[in-house]
């Protein structure tokens, strides 16, 4: 019976592991080899934790940077356009989508023109004007940079989890359909939630922390994310693999800015 027990943890533990190397994989550029057995079902779990990946990297980037002696402009245009490349324009791709359906004025005609791969003159202003915010913001965030950076991208995708398990998919198939099916609500939304209310508890417990940062993270974070996700949702009837996108873009440029007036 022991030995059934630790067979039995072994492989639960290798099938957590082999779904949160897909996660990595499917969200971002980083090279898993598919040899190491990836799994991609229920990969959407795992998005609020890669998001605290991704802030990690690019807290570690820029602190490398900031040691160097790189000044903040140009320091914040490097973490962006890093950001970017880590995700591979993944999520970005989703923003001018659905920027250019949104501006569409027929409403029967938006998921048309979003299933479109030219990008438009709505998609690449609403490009331009994220990674303007989000540049611009990080340039003003002298403090807890790290944190700002590592939040922000986990409450993004925490969006993206919450809008994937209430609203409607839009579309028979696509990229987003398999991450619907794989859902369980409301565990995958919870642990999610949690696991980044820790995450803003930090300032609470490190020297000179402050209760009011904490609590504009967790707060601002949470609302920002389910209010961005609501309204696409009142937009479009529903979401799309590119909403989804569009959520944890929107989530994370809009938090950096509200994070602007504490930082």
């Amino acid at each position: 019976m022991k030995w059934f027990n630790v067979q039995s943890m072994w492989q639960m533990g290798q099938k957590f592991w082999q779904s949160w190397l897909g996660a990595i994989t499917f969200y971002t550029c980083i090279p898993i080899p598919m040899s190491w057995g990836l799994d991609f079902e229920r990969i959407a779990r795992w998005a609020p934790g890669v998001g605290l990946f991704i802030g990690v990297i690019l807290a570690v980037l820029d602190a490398v940077l900031q040691y160097w002696g790189m000044p903040n402009l140009t320091r914040s245009g490097v973490i962006v356009v890093s950001w970017v490349a880590l995700t591979g324009g993944l999520h970005l791709d989703g923003v001018m989508d659905t920027a250019d359906g949104l501006g569409v004025q027929d409403p029967k005609r938006r998921l048309e023109v979003m299933a479109d791969s030219v990008t438009g003159a709505f998609g690449a202003m609403a490009a331009i004007a994220l990674l303007l915010l989000k540049t611009a913001a990080l340039t003003d965030i002298e403090a807890y940079r790290w944190l700002a950076l590592i939040s922000v991208a986990g409450w993004g995708r925490w969006g993206q989890v919450v809008a994937i398990s209430i609203y409607p998919y839009l579309k028979p198939t696509g990229k987003g359909a398999f991450h619907q099916q794989g859902i369980q609500i409301p565990n995958d939304s919870l642990w999610g939630g949690l696991l980044l209310l820790g995450v803003c508890g930090l300032p609470l417990i490190w020297s000179g922390g402050s209760l009011k940062l904490g609590v504009i993270l967790a707060g601002g974070g949470c609302a920002i994310a389910l209010l961005t996700g609501f309204w696409f949702y009142r937009q479009l009837g529903g979401h799309t693999g590119d909403t989804y996108g569009a959520v944890v873009e929107w989530t994370e440029s809009l938090l950096l800015c509200l994070l602007t007036i504490v930082l």
